[in-house]
């Protein structure tokens, strides 16, 4: 039978002596190896030491090669790789220090031909006097790698044609990125690895099993191809640049928990035999792998590429690693999960660490170690988007104030981590107990679980702990073993599984410093309905964790992301009614949300318009240039229950308000509910403070016991301050006598005009049509409006009246009440011009002039409207146009009375006072002055 070691030979170049001397090799990138013609005369250190046996006895346990197993800490790591990383380092003899800058380039910056020139140009045009230029493989090539061996040894002949792929993709991109001997000698160097790795391919499909050792060398060829092609462009540029096969230099230790531990020591060493052999200035080095002490090559595991250029960092002591990926930097939280996830200008490196940990798209932690050493900063940077920034990580120097978001948030991140159970251990036979955290823990370290979070009361009773969902089948099985004379017993009562859980994790390093922090995070979950399952947080501060089911993670995140990071003043808004006015108001948020966005971080978000008939909903704001065309091309039927539950049950939006712009007496009965929701509301709408009397005082007392806000200065004045001049008098301890003034617009504009040989009837047709009435001129002449200002300010002013309690001069003649449409009742007003023209002669012969009026009289504790002459010098009868005013006479003001004066009646001034409203509710919410 033909030994195995002769049938693999008979097949493989003799390339790979070098691979398997324990001395540096040469390297790769540079020329080809020699090697023996067969596998008999390899050394010992290699993996397959017998190989020369029959294919007869090649069985599973041949080609397995057993790892050292030790239990290997992140933190310990550190601590025993800072004396050898300090030897190193300081014994070496290469240039060393901030000359150096180191670079790495991730897979998709290295995918095509075009974005290896790209990465070329960025080498190039980099201004460093040395630069090492760390590289992945190129986009998919290690899956289609891994996928190689996995086919080889699931003796799936079709893995052929799978390496041929390979060979095509990186033949096609040389020819595409260099010319002349640069591509005779890559593409020479392609067609010798590719058929060794055939043969080796052949050796694990006959075999039908690889070693690791075996895995990590085919993988491994990725980086050694992209590599070569990269030094070789840059050099095409005009540049002298080294390509290093990094497995000439980086040692490592392999663990027992799929990691391993750089040698510091050895690495600097064979670092600066390398240098001294190919000494440049710009350095191309393959990432992800490496060598053990025995030469045997291995990989760097989980973003091994990454841990390749901060090892390499450490060891050239650089004054900065970058890492070029394809996003802009490190988000505050996942972005396709968060809208308003936003770049972090910098983190420290425990930051960093920690957010890792919990599954954000940052470094892995062991990443960080080698630079943390020499506080040697790691910047994120987008090679697709060189205008931005990134996110710099570095030791925490205070930085905080030069971020983007506010300089007090505690806050730096949010991540999560999916697919988890919780396994919770209780019973009164636990308290107390020594060793039981010890035995619970020891089982699940037997099973080779993964525990994410641990959380235990004080009291000892139980302790629950997080795994992987795929673990804990067997973490409850080996518990249920190693505990069941317990759990017969009764000194254990349940060992329970809880499946479908998520991980969310606080991060921040002001944590620490900030009181309330657990408190905001947890009232943001608990005003998103989201109940905590576990709660976990280390002495350090630097995160809090809480378990959640896994169908409320997303929302948990956007919650808790909402309250920390958007402005505390984001108000999501529904407009209720978009006429005139709710129109007006829309268009007037258009035109400067975006200014009081950036100068006094006011967020208005208008979630919902609706009408009697559509409405249009957003998640995340409605583009108000657009609200008409979407209301109109994409309302949903009027549903004023779905429309609140929408604009509310946004748990991303710390504040909600309800604008309405109606004059409907229906809507205004639902401001109770609201308020009692939590709901602020903002309103023009005055049928609900005139309305009944109990109802009113019951609205009151909600808002005044609440922190919720309601405000409605544009019912009595359009956008006139008297609402609120009235608060600020009566909160300042003023006694009010009297409140006297013109406060309708439209009677204002008659009155005004209702001069010389005008009629009444006349005067009252010229406002209608220039738009000062209401469609039918009746509801503004029945002085009901006035009156209903005039009960408004009454009970602010502590009267307790209805409505009916204020006597009302009807400018509308009785037998003109009952008209079936306001074009006949114009068409009758006429015939009673008499009466008013009389009032009017009998006025002006005394030097007076009439203004229709409402009166608050305090001190007699009642109201009027009603028709009154004033004399030409007072400040009544100075009006003109649509003006209100309005004179407040109080123990202050009592000789000359507080005058407010201006326009009260059209769309602009009443929406800009409803606006004003809005920023008013944003001062009291936080904005600033």
């Amino acid at each position: 039978m033909l030994p195995a070691a002769m049938a693999f030979s008979s097949s493989i170049s003799p390339s790979y002596s070098s691979l398997l001397s324990k001395s540096p090799r040469p390297s790769i990138c540079n020329y080809k190896h020699k090697l023996p013609s067969t596998f008999i005369k390899m050394r010992p250190s290699f993996p397959l030491p017998l190989l020369h046996l029959p294919i007869s006895r090649l069985g599973w346990s041949l080609l397995h090669q057993e790892r050292d197993s030790f239990k290997s800490n992140l933190f310990s790591s550190v601590t025993s790789a800072d004396s050898s990383l300090d030897e190193a380092v300081q014994g070496a003899q290469l240039p060393k220090g901030d000359s150096w800058s180191i670079h790495k380039f991730g897979g998709t910056c290295v995918g095509t031909s075009e974005r290896i020139r790209n990465v070329a140009n960025i080498v190039v045009k980099d201004e460093s006097e040395r630069k090492l230029v760390v590289v992945s493989a190129m986009s998919k090539v290690t899956d289609m790698m891994y996928d190689l061996v996995h086919k080889a040894q699931a003796r799936d002949d079709s893995y052929i044609e799978a390496l041929d792929a390979v060979f095509e993709k990186h033949k096609a991109t040389a020819h595409d990125l260099i010319a002349g001997d640069d591509l005779s000698s890559f593409l020479e160097r392609l067609q010798e690895d590719i058929n060794n790795l055939k043969a080796m391919l052949r050796a694990i499909f006959i075999a039908g099993h690889v070693t690791e050792s075996f895995s990590d060398f085919v993988v491994g060829h990725g980086e050694l191809w992209s590599a070569q092609l990269l030094s070789a462009v840059v050099r095409k540029s005009g540049v002298k640049c080294a390509c290093m096969d990094t497995r000439d230099v980086l040692i490592v230790n392999p663990t027992s928990s799929n990691q391993v531990d750089p040698d510091y020591l050895e690495s600097g060493r064979r670092l600066e035999k390398w240098y001294s052999e190919n000494s440049c200035d710009t350095v191309v080095a393959t990432g992800f792998i490496a060598s053990t002490p025995q030469n045997i090559p291995t990989t760097l595991k989980r973003d091994g590429s990454d841990f390749s250029a901060a090892i390499m960092g450490a060891l050239f002591k650089a004054r900065q690693v970058t890492i070029w990926t394809d996003v802009n930097g490190v988000y505050s939280a996942d972005p396709r999960k968060v809208s308003e996830a936003v770049i972090l200008k910098k983190l420290s490196y425990q930051e960093a660490w920690e957010m890792s940990y919990f599954g954000a798209n940052v470094l892995h932690p062991r990443t960080i170690i080698p630079v943390m050493k020499y506080d040697i900063p790691i910047v994120i940077r987008n090679i697709f988007n060189l205008s931005a920034p990134g996110t710099t990580i570095c030791r925490s120097t205070g930085f905080e104030n030069e971020d983007a978001q506010r300089v007090d948030a505690p806050v730096k991140g949010f991540a999560t981590i999916d697919n988890l159970a919780l396994v919770n251990v209780e019973g009164t036979g636990m308290a107390g107990v020594p060793g039981t955290a010890s035995a619970i823990f020891g089982a699940v370290k037997d099973v080779g679980a993964n525990v994410i979070m641990i959380s235990q009361a004080s009291s000892e009773h139980s302790v629950c702990f997080a795994v992987p969902e795929k673990e804990v089948k067997f973490v409850a099985a080996a518990l249920e073993s190693r505990f069941r004379q317990a759990l017969d017993a009764g000194r254990l009562s349940q060992i329970a599984v809880i499946p479908n859980c998520s991980i969310l994790a606080a991060v921040g390093q002001k944590m620490a410093s900030t009181p309330g922090v657990s408190a905001t995070l947890f009232d943001a979950l608990a005003k998103a309905n989201i109940n905590i399952r576990a709660i976990a947080q280390g002495c350090s501060e630097y995160n809090i964790t809480v378990v959640l089911k896994r169908e409320d993670c997303v929302k948990a995140l956007r919650a808790v992301h909402s309250r920390f990071y958007l402005s505390r003043t984001t108000i999501a808004m529904g407009i209720i009614g978009p006429g005139l006015i709710g129109s007006t108001l829309l268009d007037q948020l258009r035109d400067q949300a975006a200014v009081l966005k950036e100068n006094f971080n006011i967020d208005l978000r208008v979630l919902g318009i609706t009408g009697s008939k559509t409405m249009v909903l957003s998640d995340t704001g409605i583009d108000l240039s657009l609200w008409r065309d979407l209301l109109k091309e994409n309302g949903k039927v009027a549903d004023l229950q779905k429309f609140v539950q929408h604009v509310h049950g946004n748990h991303f939006i710390p504040n909600t308000a309800i604008v309405d712009c109606t004059a409907d007496a229906s809507i205004a009965s639902h401001y109770y509910d609201w308020l009692r929701r939590g709901i602020h509301v903002i309103t023009p709408n005055k049928k609900a403070n005139s309305g009944p009397l109990e109802q009113y005082l019951k609205l009151r007392t909600l808002q005044r016991q609440s922190y919720t806000h309601y405000f409605y200065e544009a019912t009595v004045g359009a956008g006139l301050p008297i609402v609120k001049t009235l608060q600020g008098l009566l909160e300042t301890g003023d006694k009010i006598l009297q409140i006297e003034g013109v406060f309708s617009g439209t009677l204002s504009y008659i009155f005004n005009n209702f001069v010389g040989g005008q009629t009444f009837s006349k005067v009252v047709k010229e406002a209608k049509e220039a738009g000062f009435t209401e469609p039918d001129p009746r509801d503004d002449l029945s002085g009901m409006d006035v009156a209903r200002k005039v009960i408004i300010l009454a009970r602010e002013c502590g009267l307790k009246l209805e409505l009916s309690d204020i006597p009302v001069k009807s400018l509308v003649p009785d037998q003109l009440k009952d008209c079936p449409s306001a074009e006949e009742f114009l068409l009758q007003l006429p015939q009673y011009d008499e009466d008013l023209a009389k009032q009017r002669h009998q006025a002006e012969a005394a030097g007076e002039v009439l203004r229709y009026v409402g009166v608050v009289d305090v001190v007699n504790q009642k109201g009027t409207v009603e028709l009154r002459r004033y004399r030409k010098e007072h400040p009544f009868a100075q009006l003109s146009g649509s003006d209100n005013i309005i004179a407040f006479s109080t123990q202050r003001y009592e000789k000359q009375p507080l005058i407010v004066r201006g326009p009260g009646a059209g769309a602009e001034v009443t929406a800009g006072g409803v606006f004003s409203d809005i920023l008013r509710l944003a001062s009291y919410l936080g904005a600033p002055s």
